[in-house]
């Protein structure tokens, strides 16, 4: 099928490719390829610090060095243009990041519009009036907990020029906020899966100004939104503020906007909607 497209997956904050398994599966299954990228410095690029392990040592985990400190949204803009480089010899391709991920799409729709036939944002950062971390000022975040990472931070950030969180934290304050955050509605044992692919480090580079939506070249390319209906950490208010100020930027290239229903893990760990809807886009 030579105009079968190749599916393209960016993850989110600290997670890593490894998340997308169930995803590919269920794509797989439909007969459609996939591939699933890791951003520099995740999957098995990451670091595990020995004082990461139980028992823990967090004055050894707050100190120690991680591979991702100095890795940019321009690093990871270039590892997945490398990506769709190769799938794109193959025939369409279809972008799809999300959370954290939708900053780097973003950015590649920005400078390689030519090797993106779709692109998609699944509860994605799409950066179009403000900076990705301007909007957290913003009312639509009102309701989100910025403490929830904040609960389990090991180390200063900027000592250690990255953001390290203790995933495997025992606090039963962090957990709580964790799953609101995530998962509130995943099963106990779904949410502790799910929250043991997390890495404990990720980059500081989510963008700046310079890396919102481009008319010119993003604008270009076919896009859909994929709302997440509960989502509580990019809430739909946020969500949808982000797909009217991208069809503000190019009306006549508007989202095409489907909802799903859950959390912002919940499709990732039961996918089989979220393929069907990939599956279901037309791709030229």
């Amino acid at each position: 099928m030579p105009n079968q497209p190749t599916f393209v997956l960016v993850h989110g904050a600290f997670a890593n490719s490894f998340s997308f398994a169930p995803l590919q599966a269920e794509l797989g299954l439909l007969g459609h390829r996939s591939a699933a990228v890791d951003l520099p410095g995740h999957g098995f690029e990451a670091t595990f610090p020995a004082a990461y392990q139980a028992p823990q040592d967090l004055e050894g985990l707050a100190a120690e060095p991680g591979s991702i400190k100095g890795v940019t949204l321009a690093d990871s803009v270039a590892r997945v243009i490398e990506a769709l480089e190769r799938a794109k010899r193959n025939g369409p391709t279809v972008l799809v990041g999300h959370s954290r991920g939708g900053a780097t799409i973003t950015a590649v729709g920005n400078l390689r519009p030519d090797l993106v036939d779709h692109i998609v944002y699944v509860s994605a950062w799409c950066p179009v009036d403000l900076s990705v971390g301007d909007y957290y000022a913003e009312p639509e975040m009102a309701d989100v907990d910025a403490g929830a990472l904040a609960l389990a931070l090991v180390g200063n950030p900027a000592e250690l020029g990255l953001l390290r969180v203790n995933f495997r934290t025992a606090d039963p304050g962090a957990i709580d906020a964790f799953r609101h955050a995530f998962a509130a509605d995943l099963t106990d044992d779904e949410f502790r899966n799910f929250l043991n692919t997390f890495q404990p480090d990720e980059n500081l580079d989510v963008g700046t100004s310079a890396d919102r939506a481009q008319a010119a070249t993003w604008g270009r390319i076919p896009r859909t939104y994929v709302r997440l209906a509960a989502d509580t950490s990019v809430p739909p208010a946020v969500q949808d503020r982000m797909i009217r100020e991208a069809d503000a930027l190019t009306p006549d290239n508007p989202f095409d906007v489907r909802t799903l229903e859950g959390s912002h893990l919940r499709w990732l760990v039961h996918p089989k909607p979220a393929a069907e809807l990939l599956a279901g886009l037309t791709v030229s």
